[in-house]
């Protein structure tokens, strides 16, 4: 098996490009399934999960051609696409979903497999089948596949989610621009990412209003055309590197994603000690511009307090940087965490690390030491893996991060863009003990 090598300890020192969003692109490319014709998505990650969607997308039945290096996905969607989404694809990556509601909308019926993803904790679907349901479709599981049709087509409601939830906004959304009248969802999460997919979208020809707030309005219309648009940067990245320069005393640059889109993230940095500055409008370095920031840490962190919540609050999706940044911090800091149980998982892998965590119920109590010390540890998901090799920057000598497969889901170039930032990394192949080939 593959891991990453770190030895450390290292500072993060010099600039990063951020590219599209994971949590947006994978929707936007299952929205281009609403429209006959070629979608093209630009500022595209070169991720693991772009490539299973575009197997998936593939398998549907479209044509894709994708350029990692320049970040280009283009879909050629046929007047009839396929409408089951097999469960070898789906159990890889849970943004397959996202495919329900364009293929229910237009196809008027959709099979898909229940989702896997990362092990995080309980991320119920019951919100997208209450959703669909009260569009008008009959929807229930059947050997494993969730299975949703309305032969006579959608029809606009009033839905009101009991939760923000991001993927069950996403996927009524979709489904709601080609339904027969107006749909409004109450409770609607507001993530960047959501206004993401609302504004492509109209591009696209829907009528939606109400967009970034918790009530959203879609007229349904008759037919959608295909576009280009261009991704959002990925605020979690940004924030994975603004964590590392903050908990590693670094100074990094983060280009591609602006302080509007991590209003909480900049206020717990600043709240450890580090300097956060908005660099406004900036060059990108690919001939287009875009927004930027720096993030200074302190010699030391402060410890701080934070309770993941739906944006805009605080990411649940950085909750393991926050542990990590408190592990190494002058205080005691603490975590809750409101949306996934299972997030907990990452505290027992820190711990070989020498970091101080106390769990009880949804919260986590962090007892900030001098330094960490060098481990094995093994990544449960793609921020969990992120975060312990963000760990293993204030760790003394060598950390090896197994599990790399999750990390690579989520993140491009990652060992590049550390090594550049002047971290001691590597990618290397290890010897599996346990092989009884």
């Amino acid at each position: 098996m593959d891991v990453f090598r770190l030895t450390g300890p290292s500072r993060l020192r010099g600039e990063v490009d951020i590219r599209g969003a994971k949590n947006s692109v994978l929707k936007l490319m299952a929205a281009s399934l609403l429209a006959v014709g070629r979608t093209t998505i630009t500022n595209v990650p070169a991720i693991l999960d772009v490539r299973i969607m575009v197997q998936l997308l593939t398998r549907l039945g479209c044509n894709v051609d994708y350029d990692a290096d320049h970040g280009i996905v283009s879909i050629d969607v046929p007047a009839e696409v396929g409408i089951q989404a097999d469960y070898e694809l789906v159990r890889a990556m849970r943004a397959s979903i996202s495919v329900l509601g364009p293929l229910t909308a237009r196809m008027r019926s959709a099979h898909v497999a229940l989702p896997g993803g990362d092990a995080i904790g309980s991320r119920g679907l019951d919100m997208h089948q209450a959703g669909l349901e009260a569009l008008g479709a009959t929807v229930h599981l059947d050997h494993g596949y969730f299975v949703a049709e309305a032969p006579s087509g959608l029809r606009g409601t009033d839905i009101d989610l009991e939760f923000p939830s991001v993927g069950a906004t996403e996927n009524l959304v979709m489904a709601a621009t080609l339904a027969h009248g107006v749909t409004t969802i109450s409770n609607a999460a507001k993530e960047p990412e959501i206004v993401d997919i609302c504004t492509m979208l109209v591009d696209m020809g829907a009528q939606i209003s109400g967009i970034g707030t918790s009530d959203i309005t879609i007229t349904g219309v008759d037919e959608l055309r295909p576009v280009a648009h261009r991704t959002v940067g990925d605020r979690i990245v940004a924030g994975t590197y603004a964590f590392g320069a903050a908990l590693s005393g670094g100074d990094v640059i983060v280009k591609g994603v602006g302080l509007e889109l991590m209003p909480n993230i900049a206020i717990k940095l600043r709240d450890s000690g580090a300097t956060v500055d908005d660099l406004g409008d900036i060059d990108l370095g690919d001939g287009t511009r875009g927004k930027g920031f720096r993030v200074i840490g302190a010699e030391r962190p402060h410890a701080i307090r934070v309770a993941t919540m739906p944006f805009p609050g605080f990411p649940t999706d950085l909750q393991p940087f926050v542990i990590a940044l408190n592990s190494v911090s002058d205080g005691v800091g603490l975590l809750s965490e409101n949306l996934f149980e299972a997030r907990w998982r990452f505290v027992q892998e820190i711990a070989r690390l020498g970091a101080k965590v106390r769990v009880d119920g949804n919260h986590a109590l962090i007892s900030g030491v001098d330094s960490l010390s060098g481990a094995e540890v093994e990544a449960s998901d793609i921020r969990a893996g992120a975060g312990l090799v963000m760990a293993g920057l204030r760790a003394v000598g060598i950390t090896e991060v197994s599990g790399i497969d999750h990390i690579e889901r989520g993140y491009e170039n990652f060992v590049s863009n550390l090594r550049s930032l002047g971290a001691t990394i590597e990618r290397v192949e290890k010897a599996d003990i346990l092989s009884f080939e």
